[in-house]
């Protein structure tokens, strides 16, 4: 993911002087996204849509970064909008990171997890969360998974493998996925035991570029149902009173 900044961030290094016009007119987000893409086509914009800050659109890329154009189209800013109330600094641009979130848990189908939940009846909260077999963090999570199920706590595991696609953290999530009993498979992986190295048709490359769209970096990383990314490991009675259940 660390990548597709780093390409995001050289584009933005260089020239999209030819989008400037002799009399700037406001374009409409529709008119904004066309114009960029014309000029550039190997942006890679998912969309484009009005600002809170009064003369530029808000621009989301591909991996969930978010940009300021404009609205000419001349320019952008890269970096995060805050708001300054007398409370302190309110974070925009992570408002609108995790309201994309929000949106991507819902259109994700939770048969393609694997997933460790207490009885329906008494289930308080949900967190997803992208895992990698081999990362420490992930296996000391694991480890109180159980914990978080009798606080009301279900956990439903998406596939990160860090390495990337065909590393051997990879091979190991597709095993898990594979297995004919997915929860064991990931509880005997992650304590560090052999398991069959199965394959099968399975969602884990498409989770692992799923990850670049939530922002994942790095695992554990888990998400909350109101769209909150918590980067890294916390513990399960931490975790609990965060999600409001003591």
């Amino acid at each position: 993911m660390a990548l597709t900044r780093f390409l995001i961030i050289a584009l933005l290094a260089l020239p999209i002087a030819a989008v400037a016009t002799d009399v700037p007119v406001p374009l409409t987000a529709a008119e904004a996204r066309e114009r960029l893409l014309l000029t550039r086509p190997d942006f890679p914009v998912v969309g484009v849509k009005r600002s809170v800050l009064e003369g530029y659109f808000e621009v989301l890329m591909q991996g969930g970064m978010i940009l300021y154009m404009n609205e000419t189209a001349d320019y952008f800013i890269a970096g995060d909008l805050f708001f300054i109330e007398p409370s302190g600094f309110v974070n925009s641009t992570e408002q609108s990171r995790t309201k994309q979130r929000k949106q991507l848990l819902a259109s994700l189908n939770e048969s393609d997890m694997v997933v460790f939940s207490p009885r329906p009846e008494l289930t308080k909260a949900t967190i997803t969360v992208f895992t990698d077999i081999d990362c420490g963090y992930c296996r000391k999570l694991h480890q109180e998974v159980p914990e978080l199920n009798q606080l009301g706590v279900a956990v439903r595991y998406l596939a990160y493998p860090r390495a990337g696609v065909g590393s051997g953290s990879y091979d190991k999530a597709v095993a898990v996925w594979c297995a004919d009993d997915p929860q064991k498979a990931m509880t005997n992986s992650k304590a560090g035991k052999d398991i069959e190295m199965k394959t099968c048709a399975n969602p884990v490359q498409e989770h692992y570029a799923m990850g670049g769209a939530f922002g994942v970096t790095g695992t554990p990383a888990v998400v909350y149902e109101d769209g909150t990314l918590q980067a890294g490991y916390l513990p399960a009675v931490d975790m609990a009173r965060r999600l409001g259940i003591n």
